[in-house]
């Protein structure tokens, strides 16, 4: 039997306070208790049940991070005050000074900058290199190795990991796989294919409406309980709390992230084959010119298609800015960073998400000046949009004027 993430969403049953059909908000940063003594083992972490300060948990906390479990498949959750404030305590959790952790280099520029300016200050070295390539991770191996970190589908240039292989490599090696699964939810499930840890930057696709800042690190109880640790758990002491207003609103939103994720792909599918058809040099997993489509589809849950990302590469920085600029005045989305929103954002990574990464290690991953990153919109006339993409394409130069549209 297939896994059917959305059905385990759907399947959660919560009831507020006085029976509403969303559970009540817990407008609180620190709990009441009866004795003394349930206060101490609720410290101690020995009350279940019971809450002592929302920067431990709270019930908000605790109803999305359940929905999030199980929309992954894992034992449970944690959500955190964005997505860096998941992907951080995640790897400060798993290594110390003196270990390692191999990382994709094609990754969201905050991972990168942290991974290759922090994290050495706190004697972790990263070796970054070709996640697609399994050879070469595993040469990059040693003794010092504790973590394999990848993304599913890479920020931005949508390479593919092979979760299943890469899974097997670390456990061969005794090593945790951490996937970012941010670009793919519900289209790629990482714990069925073996993953340690599932970390999503709640923030964009499923939150889905730009107004929250957020994250979820889903994994192991044992895992997530050393997290939450009062004594030495990373996601307790530094502090990345999600507020329960927001928590709550997450949860919302989550329950049509299935409807959204289908609009999503459907439209970016679409884009993208009139784009390639067009000659512009186009990256979409869905497409079969993309060297790991048929990975993706061996691993994908079918019914939510293969994502709202996609990216064109213009030719020149200028280029590409006048395009983004002629289509946010035509009202075709906005010229803005993130994703998962319902109208279309484009940007240059280059020049934005990933300006972490030096210019030179972006020319040696393929990252050019001209490339624009895509979050394709739930868009009710995909048609229409296309045309008028494609008109304002001919007015900067990018595609001649003549070519069909067929």
């Amino acid at each position: 039997m297939s896994f059917k993430p959305a059905n385990n969403i759907q399947d959660l049953q919560y009831f507020g306070e006085f029976g509403g059909v969303n559970p009540s908000i817990s407008d609180s940063s620190t709990y009441t208790f009866l004795s003394a003594k349930t206060m101490f083992d609720t410290f101690e972490g020995n009350a279940d049940g019971c809450y002592l300060y929302s920067r431990h948990s709270s019930p908000s906390n605790l109803y999305l991070g359940e929905a999030l479990a199980a929309m992954e498949g894992t034992e449970t959750a944690t959500v955190t005050a964005s997505g860096m404030g998941a992907i951080t305590p995640v790897l400060l959790q798993l290594c110390e000074a003196g270990e390692q952790i191999i990382s994709s280099r094609t990754i969201y520029g905050g991972t990168y900058a942290f991974l290759k300016n922090f994290a050495p200050r706190l004697g972790i070295d990263t070796s970054f290199v070709d996640i697609t390539n399994l050879e070469r991770v595993e040469a990059a191996i040693t003794d010092k190795t504790r973590v394999i970190y990848c993304e599913s589908v890479s920020n931005p240039l949508l390479e593919v990991a092979d979760v299943q292989s890469l899974a097997q490599l670390a456990k061969k090696y005794n090593l945790k796989l951490v996937v970012d699964n941010t670009f793919s939810p519900l289209s790629i499930s990482p714990k069925k294919l073996g993953a340690d840890v599932v970390i999503h930057s709640l923030t964009k696709f499923i939150n889905g409406s730009s107004d929250t800042v957020g994250g979820v690190v889903c994994g192991t109880q044992e895992f997530i309980d050393q997290l939450r640790n009062v004594n030495d758990g990373a996601a307790m002491l530094l502090g990345s709390t999600m507020d329960s207003l927001r928590s709550a609103s997450v949860l919302k939103n989550l329950r049509t992230l299935h409807i959204r994720m289908q609009q999503h792909s459907k439209n970016a599918c679409y884009l993208a084959k009139k784009f390639e058809n067009l000659g512009l040099k186009t990256v979409y997993p869905g497409l079969a010119s993309h060297s790991s489509h048929e990975l993706f589809k061996s691993m994908m849950n079918a019914e939510y298609g293969f994502g709202g990302m996609l990216t064109i590469d213009v030719g020149s920085l200028d280029k590409a800015n006048a395009l983004m600029e002629l289509m946010q005045e035509r009202n075709l989305g906005y010229l803005a960073v993130s994703l998962g929103f319902y109208k279309t954002l484009f940007s240059a990574p280059g020049s934005s998400t990933s300006s972490e990464i030096p210019d030179e290690e972006q020319q040696q991953m393929g990252l050019s000046d001209g490339l624009i990153r895509f979050s394709i919109g739930l868009d009710a006339d995909i048609e229409r949009t296309f045309t008028m993409m494609y008109q304002c394409m001919t007015e900067i130069g990018v595609l001649e004027p003549e070519m069909t549209l067929a």
